[in-house]
């Protein structure tokens, strides 16, 4: 059947949205977000593209959708790293490699009308949001804000001339294990001096916390591979989203000397209960998704743990870890996913496989050049 590669009007971005929903109706583990948050994202009003740039493909096979992908240039990252990159994200498509060829075809012709020599991704639409492509670990639904895919997403990625740039690790801990005890002597001679404390967010404050995460999200992940720091606006986005799902055990902070050190943030693992609504909250999905939110939430994720460069080397990360095990077991998680790391992360990736996290998906960004 005859193949179709169409630029995506705005007026279309319903169809845009709503195609890998219908592409894994019924699949045991793909989770959709919410619509109307994906929407939010892709929108030009979106903080995100007031420093972006973005084009939308779609391929259809005798005028049925088969796939889409959207073309990103971000100059936020290309001015912090001074390079030309482009990047590819929303990424979706049937097991169809003339349909994903056209797709990345199109996004790479559009990336180098805007000047840049390479294109990297999936990234939805940066690393600050869901990024990678599922490499290991095809058996399960992905946590919260992490992304899934078949393996046949592999293969048109390399098909299309696509090779890896960066592996992405998350880990498993079981709640059951505890925080291991050789580790409690040395958080014990960190915390004697009473130099270094951790304490959870107030939820009559939570206003201050989050302007506390604003203080040191840039400045933690400065010099990580394809960071780039959110600006004011995207992390006023950001924390509005979280607002209403914060309690003081997801989100807590480590301080020196009183001073703001570092914060970790976790989260249950939502995505329990996105699976039974489908995309949207109708009358008919709203009690099962209610339900799952009430007592079927027995797993979840630590998404970030930073701490300010200046604070490095004193064991801080230990503390925070520790704070998340306990959170976990205060909830009743079986166990907690830590994600994502990079690959070349040999400080945090130790630190975590040492305390007995086990690596147990693997994701890959890609990049090809122009």
């Amino acid at each position: 059947m005859p193949l179709e590669i169409r630029t995506t009007a705005e007026k279309d971005l319903g169809a845009f949205i709503d195609l890998p929903y219908a592409l894994f109706k019924g699949h045991p583990h793909w989770v959709g977000d919410l619509k109307k948050d994906v929407r939010h994202l892709l929108e030009t009003g979106h903080p995100f593209w007031r420093h972006a740039d973005r084009r939308l493909f779609m391929a259809f096979r005798d005028g049925r959708p088969v796939g889409r992908i959207a073309a990103i240039s971000n100059h936020a990252h290309n001015n912090f790293h001074a390079d030309k990159a482009g990047f590819f994200g929303f990424f979706d498509c049937a097991d169809d490699k003339e349909a994903a060829a056209g797709l990345f075809s199109a996004a790479c012709a559009w990336l180098k009308t805007k000047g840049m020599d390479c294109a990297i991704g999936p990234v939805n639409p940066s690393t600050n949001e869901t990024c990678g492509m599922l490499l290991e670990g095809f058996d399960g639904p992905p946590m919260v804000m992490m992304p899934y895919n078949p393996p046949y997403y592999l293969e048109l990625a390399a098909a299309a001339g696509f090779a890896k740039a960066k592996d992405l690790y998350a880990y498993r801990y079981p709640t059951a294990a505890g925080f291991p005890e050789r580790f409690e002597k040395i958080v014990s001679r960190m915390n004697r001096d009473g130099k270094v404390t951790v304490h959870l967010a107030e939820v009559k404050a939570l206003d201050a916390a989050i302007a506390e995460v604003k203080d040191i999200y840039n400045s933690a992940w400065e010099k990580n591979w394809g960071f780039v720091p959110m600006t004011a606006e995207e992390m006023d986005d950001l924390a509005a989203a979280l607002k209403p799902l914060l309690k003081p055990e997801y989100l807590y902070f480590a301080r020196y000397e009183g001073k703001a050190a570092g914060f970790a943030l976790m989260l249950p693992d939502f995505n329990i209960a996105l699976k039974t609504a489908g995309g949207a909250l109708t009358p008919f999905t709203i009690l099962p998704f209610l339900h799952k939110v009430a007592f079927r939430l027995n797993r979840g994720r630590l998404l970030t743990l930073g701490i300010k460069k200046e604070f490095r080397g004193k064991g801080l990360e230990l503390l925070l870890i520790k704070q998340a095990i306990l959170s976990a077991k205060k909830m009743g998680w079986e166990y907690g996913e830590m994600s994502w790391t990079l690959e070349d992360n040999a400080l945090i990736n130790k630190t975590i496989e040492t305390l007995g996290g086990e690596v147990y998906r693997k994701y890959r960004l890609f990049e090809k050049k122009l």
